[in-house]
């Protein structure tokens, strides 16, 4: 029988409807990566990107020359552009302004075959360590209210260069559907005094039926109601809105749980293509108390079609009880199950 959920934090209702699912190792994984010879984000190609931003490198090395280990460099097709001003107008009942912002690239590791989660912990937690730092660099411009951290693995999910990078975008104004995690976040906090995110991952650690893994200071679960199957959040345990303010503790157990939870999707899910972003608090607002900022990661196993489109109701063919069963089955170890 398919079941309807509503979404605590935005309250928006999904479709789960088991019956239309397939058996993970029905989706079909990425295709193999072609030959190196012409990517740009390759080592020896530094100067067919634009100017690196910035770059883990050994000491005296010099920009924008081979020796990297991540290196970070404008987007060379920007959505947003960061020379000038916003130049904010209104054209009868209508609002624009100019396409100011920031889009960069993390270029994750010189080496073309590996993906995210190929890297070892070092190798995730200094990518982590270059969103922290982008953030805070780019918090200091006033004109930019958002960051998002963001990643298309494989075409279907976005990717045009199969090279395993990130991006973040900085944009003038709030994302809509982080707009609507704050105000039910802030809703939810004044009727109860108490972190809506927080007391979810009390409630599932009760149970534990939809949590997949954890360490000391996060906790790796599938949502109540997802809009995807297989849709998977990262959430740090201790209550924290701002992903920039993460010191070297939480860093590397970051990266511990992210590496471990993408090896587990990848083997429980032939490898799909995904994307991840990082919901965290806007720049320019005052929401420590009741947000708190979260990784969520969608492998891309089924197409949002006229239904989704017309009705915002999304069909998820995999209950998140059924999708964390099958991610512990396959891939945790007692050390790290719940």
């Amino acid at each position: 029988m398919p079941e309807l959920r509503k979404d605590p934090i935005i309250d928006r209702w999904v479709i789960i409807s088991t019956e239309r699912g397939k058996r993970p190792k029905d989706y079909p994984p990425l295709p193999p990566k072609q030959n190196s010879e012409k990517c740009p984000f390759c080592p020896g190609k530094e100067d067919q990107t634009p100017p690196e931003i910035f770059a883990f490198r050994p000491t005296g090395s010099q920009s924008n020359t081979q020796g990297w280990s991540v290196r970070v460099v404008p987007n060379k097709y920007p959505a947003l552009k960061i020379e000038g001003e916003l130049d904010r107008e209104g054209v009868g009942m209508f609002d624009k302004m100019n396409g100011i912002g920031a889009h960069e690239v993390i270029i994750e590791t010189p080496e073309h075959h590996l993906e995210l989660a190929d890297l070892s912990y070092k190798e995730v937690e200094d990518v982590l360590w270059v969103f922290v730092g982008r953030s805070i660099d780019l918090k200091q411009d006033k004109r930019f209210r958002y960051i998002l951290i963001f990643k298309n693995q494989g075409e279907a999910a976005g990717a045009s260069l199969e090279h395993t990078h990130s991006q973040l975008i900085a944009t003038p104004i709030i994302p809509l559907q982080v707009q609507n995690e704050l105000q039910g976040s802030k809703d939810y906090f004044h009727h109860k005094e108490r972190c809506i995110f927080c007391d979810g991952i009390r409630q599932d650690s009760k149970g534990g039926e939809r949590i997949v893994m954890q360490n000391e200071l996060f906790v790796t679960l599938e949502p109540y109601a997802p809009c995807f199957p297989f849709e998977t959040w990262i959430l740090p345990k201790f209550h924290a809105s701002d992903f920039a303010a993460l010191k070297k503790e939480g860093v590397q157990a970051l990266a511990q749980i992210l590496k471990e939870t993408l090896m587990c999707l990848h083997k429980a899910l032939n490898l799909p293509p995904y994307n991840f972003i990082i919901h965290t608090a806007p720049l320019q607002n005052n929401c420590e108390e009741f947000y708190h900022w979260h990784f969520e990661i969608v492998p891309r196993l089924t197409r949002v079609a006229g239904f989704e489109w017309g009705s915002g109701f999304f069909i998820n063919p995999v209950s998140p009880e059924e999708a964390a069963q099958v991610l512990k089955e396959t891939c945790c170890n007692k050390k790290n199950s719940a």
